[in-house]
């Protein structure tokens, strides 16, 4: 009996460390260098499919300026299905982010509760969408933020599809305010 709960620990173990996304002690950048850009700032909506159901959720996105090159984001509406990741306690996660450019990508580094998470970022046609990166999109020890810079940068330049955590991808978003 203990050996059939050791094969199915190991088929599940997979599953849990590919379902969160990437994140790190590091940032792209040491310290933020982009100036905030005035049409980020504000309430987006985004529409996603709640898992194992044709169901969509609401999740909104706020982002204003904290300083000249950083972000307050927050991120609310239903969340209770990332409770079992352990990302919050409360209605809502707020953090801090800056924006970072690597190759000709722009991303997010978004630092909620000492953790930073590393989304590219895309607004195309008045939509914004939130990209972050899956846990194994690298199979490299990072310590540093060069190190993660030259993977992220080593990643987009050598996949067709980046990999990207699908069930956090917050896809063309629009304004609400």
């Amino acid at each position: 009996m203990r050996r059939v709960f050791e094969i199915s620990l190991l088929f599940l173990l997979p599953v849990a460390l590919c379902s969160c996304p990437y994140s790190s002690p590091y940032n792209l950048d040491e310290q933020p260098g982009i100036y905030v850009e005035e049409a980020l700032l504000g309430n987006w909506t985004a529409l996603v499919n709640k898992q194992g159901s044709s169901r969509q959720e609401i999740v909104h996105l706020s982002l204003s300026r904290r300083t000249d090159t950083e972000y307050d984001i927050a991120f609310s509406g239903d969340l209770n299905d990332l409770r079992r990741y352990n990302f919050f306690k409360t209605d809502s996660l707020k953090g801090t982010a800056f924006m970072s450019t690597v190759g000709e990508r722009q991303f997010l580094n978004i630092n909620i509760n000492s953790r930073v998470y590393i989304a590219e970022m895309r607004l195309k046609d008045d939509r914004l969408s939130l990209l972050p990166l899956v846990e194994h999109f690298t199979s490299k020890m990072i310590f540093s933020s060069s190190a993660l810079r030259n993977s992220v940068d080593f990643h987009y330049k050598t996949r067709v599809h980046p990999m990207v955590d699908d069930d956090f991808c917050l896809k063309d978003m629009v304004k609400s305010n």
